[in-house]
């Protein structure tokens, strides 16, 4: 046991007779290994994509939601009459009436 610590630790398994076995092995070790990091990159890349795009979407969610409420408070009747005001205008005293025109068929 002790002598093929020793040889492990040496490297004679890799100059032995029979070492191309171990080189193949340890060729496809290294190419596994390359593939997972390459693979852990990857994911890590995406996780921050999503994560960069989760906060754009926050921030336009927010400033939709701020223009909505603009756009509600300048269609309401108070604000449009202030802003009338200025030109001068002002709201009828006299409610509209409505004219209803009835067309009679010739027979």
């Amino acid at each position: 046991m002790k002598e093929n610590i020793y040889h492990v630790l040496k490297g004679n398994f890799l100059v032995s007779n029979d070492s191309f076995k171990n080189w193949r092995f340890i060729l496809f070790m290294v190419l596994l290994m390359m593939l997972m990091i390459a693979s852990s990159h990857s994911s890590d890349k995406k996780v921050m994509e999503i994560a960069k795009l989760s906060k754009k979407i926050k921030e336009l969610r927010s400033e939709f939601v701020d223009t909505r409420s603009i756009s509600m408070k300048l269609k309401l009747e108070s604000t449009i009459k202030n802003k009338v005001l200025d030109l001068e205008l002002k709201p009828s005293e006299t409610p509209p009436q409505v004219i209803r025109v009835t067309v009679k068929k010739q027979e």
